[in-house]
């Protein structure tokens, strides 16, 4: 029974925050979302004002790298909007899966609706998402807020969050729930596909991949009340695998060429928490917490998901760009479902010297100089931006890893991956603010950030979890390897 309950609230979930997210998005309104002033021994929420830097005076500073023959030169822009529906947490199921408040910082949400610290990966394919074209993957940053000298005494002005908490509680339970329940497990398509597939075998491939899909929710769905897995699941589920396989050797090998049976990736199986299946992907690193934290309490009433530490209005972006780009020197692969991946140190200060922290603060139309450890005040008519570029060169194997970072490591200054490693598209995540010059000139805007690093913008951070269909999945990289620009 709890069962059942369980995927009814996921439902009626989804259905209510994509309608809100609708209704928002038709109306074309820019929201600003406040919060509510904090206690008065809060320990975070204003940044020192030694912190901040004219953009003008810095040198440019970004290294400019030539595509070669045979790079990866065409980008796929995923639209999912800029968190219209006010989902917020400060939870992070990436570096601390099932801590609750335990990122201490508030995080802006995009893409999948469910994200919270029991995300796991079945409850991440069934839910619903932000993102015009289904991707189901999570994106998600910490917020930026204007401090004023006087606390903020609105409530959140997203209608969505009024609900919030409800949800929030509705998708943790769920998600705890479904991390105990077997799921099925097969080997990814998309990822062992040739960078290389011929123009006319695409739309057979997507098509076939799309099925593949398909193939595997209705499997899920039968899963929960099949008496014979066997029989019932994974049986009919390989046999229509290798169908599908089938017809995409067929469309992608050549005459002439080495024939690549992809027969070998027909048979799935079913995984149990922490075991079993047909993939060993590192994924029982999902379950490891790398930032130690412990657990904190949501403020009561505040529709935000507040717990208290950082203060001021939260600053929606004004423009967010979710844009995975090639590799300069050679053709990319596909990125493996639930592909976790991290970029910056959200504990760079306590961690010093940080070999995480990244470059990433900077001011429209001045991208070629990017900061890492100030905050920049940009001219009249231009606006601070973040431009987080992730990791991209992979170990071919792992989803996951103990550090959730070692399976996947940024490029080499060269833009080349280091021997060994498999290139994949890099996800670059731009996000634009609409911040008052006067409010950049006196240090009042800052960063979400842990109490021990005083809200320090070093510590800036983002986080990705890879959530996309093999048939999304081989657009975009069909897309980047064909050196197109391809918006969904």
């Amino acid at each position: 029974m709890a069962r059942t309950t369980g995927r009814h609230r996921i439902s009626r979930r989804t259905k209510v925050a994509t309608g809100a997210l609708g209704l928002a998005l038709a109306a074309g309104t820019i929201v600003v979302i406040t919060t509510t002033g904090n206690s008065p021994d809060a320990n975070a929420g204003v940044a020192d004002r030694s912190l901040f830097v004219d953009i003008t005076k810095v040198q440019q500073n970004v290294p400019q790298i030539r595509n070669q023959r045979g790079g990866s030169t065409g980008t796929f822009t995923v639209n999912c909007g800029r968190n219209e529906n006010g989902h917020f947490n400060a939870d992070n199921f990436i570096a601390q899966p099932g801590v609750k408040m335990g990122a201490e910082h508030l995080h802006d949400y995009v893409g999948n609706l469910s994200s919270n610290a029991d995300s796991n990966n079945k409850s991440l394919a069934k839910a619903g998402t932000t993102c015009k074209n289904g991707d189901k993957s999570t994106y998600f940053w910490p917020v930026v807020r204007i401090v004023k000298n006087e606390p903020a005494a609105q409530t959140n002005g997203t209608k969505d969050s009024d609900g919030n908490w409800q949800r929030y509680q509705e998708a943790q339970a769920d998600a705890a729930a479904e991390k105990k329940e077997p799921r099925v497990d097969c080997k990814d398509v998309a990822s062992e596909l040739p960078a290389d597939v011929p123009e006319q075998a695409a739309p057979v491939v997507e098509q076939e991949l799309k099925k593949i899909d398909e193939q595997k929710a209705a499997a899920e769905q039968k899963l929960e009340t099949a008496k014979n897995v066997d029989q019932e699941v994974v049986g009919p589920l390989t046999e229509q695998r290798k169908q599908a396989l089938d017809r995409i050797s067929q469309a992608v090998n050549r005459p002439g060429q080495q024939p690549k049976d992809f027969g070998q990736l027909a048979p799935c199986g079913i995984k149990q928490p922490n075991n079993g299946g047909v993939t060993d992907n590192g994924d029982e690193n999902n379950e490891v917490n790398t930032e130690g934290t412990k657990e904190h309490k949501h403020k009561a009433g505040d529709p935000n998901l507040e717990i208290g530490i950082n203060t001021g209005v939260i600053q929606r972006p004004a423009k967010v760009e979710l844009t995975f780009r090639g590799n300069p020197t050679e053709k990319v692969k596909a990125m493996p479902r639930f592909l976790r991946i991290l970029t910056g140190d959200a504990k760079a200060i306590l961690n010093a010297p940080s070999k995480n922290a990244r470059k990433v603060w900077t001011c429209s139309g001045f991208e070629d100089k990017v900061l890492m450890d100030k905050y920049p005040i940009c001219p009249q008519g231009s606006n601070v931006m973040r431009v987080h570029d992730f990791p991209s060169c992979w170990d071919g194997k792992n989803v996951d890893s103990a550090n959730h970072r070692d399976h996947i490591v940024h490029r080499q200054e060269n833009g080349q991956c280091a021997r060994g490693l498999v290139p994949l598209p890099q996800l670059r995540i731009s996000l634009t603010y609409n911040i008052p010059r006067d409010v950049q000139q006196k240090g009042l805007y800052s960063l979400d950030s842990f109490a021990s690093e005083k809200n320090n913008p070093a510590t800036d951070h983002n986080d990705f979890a890879n959530v996309m269909s093999e048939c999304i999945m081989f657009r975009l990289v069909n897309c980047i390897n064909k050196g197109r620009t391809c918006r969904e």
